[in-house]
């Protein structure tokens, strides 16, 4: 796996672009915060030429794509660029496939079912969605034991409120969150906003995990 690729990005912005032109302000915005990677969802037709923009454009933020759910939308974000695809659930075929282009599959898990489900595969960061919605911190938590090898990387629900209490969970590879790419914060421009919320959740994570 190259998971490797993933370390050092504690807080992922999951972001719904509605013009393609919001991406490289936006990848500026989040790099000027210390944030190197970007999570670019299909839950709008700009996803794919956002990927592509920011893919050739800014080479040093790792950019992949979020809310893939069928293996068109894989074939878009792996053609565009995408060096990692996150999916809301676990899809044996759209996982398989990925893996056999070389792309980091990030699939959302929630039961031990799921996971076990997912391991089949050799995939050991997954992410949990929607967060919130299913135990949070305690259920993450609980998994550890029975799950030592796998972490983590939830999403929904997660914000600059609680960021600090996910990240201190050992079994935590990252946070997702869209609090400081919000579809106000983009569609507004305000970029230097952007900048600074980003930089306080790297805070965060630095602090939280012991980083200089």
């Amino acid at each position: 796996m190259m998971y490797q690729l993933l370390d050092g990005h504690g807080v992922v912005p999951v972001i719904k672009f509605n013009d393609p032109s919001e991406a490289l302000p936006l990848a500026d915005a989040l790099s000027a915060g210390g944030i190197k990677i970007m999570e670019i969802t299909f839950r709008s037709a700009a996803a794919a030429k956002a990927i592509e923009l920011v893919a050739k454009e800014r080479p040093d933020i790792l950019v992949g794509a979020g809310t893939v759910v069928n293996l068109e939308q894989l074939k878009q974000a792996i053609k565009a660029g995408s060096k990692f695809v996150v999916s809301p659930g676990f899809d044996e075929e759209i996982v398989t496939e990925g893996l056999r282009q070389g792309i980091i599959m990030l699939p959302g898990v929630v039961t031990p079912s799921e996971i076990m489900a997912a391991m089949k595969t050799e995939l050991t960061v997954l992410k949990y969605f929607p967060a919130s919605v299913f135990g949070g911190l305690q259920a993450i938590k609980s998994y550890a034991g029975v799950f030592p090898q796998i972490k983590f990387m939830p999403t929904g629900g997660v914000s600059d409120k609680n960021l600090a209490d996910y990240l201190a969970l050992p079994n935590i590879q990252a946070c997702g969150g869209s609090w400081m790419v919000s579809g106000d914060l983009i569609g507004g421009r305000k970029w230097d906003k952007i900048t600074a919320l980003s930089a306080e959740a790297m805070s965060i994570y630095r602090e939280v995990r012991g980083l200089k």
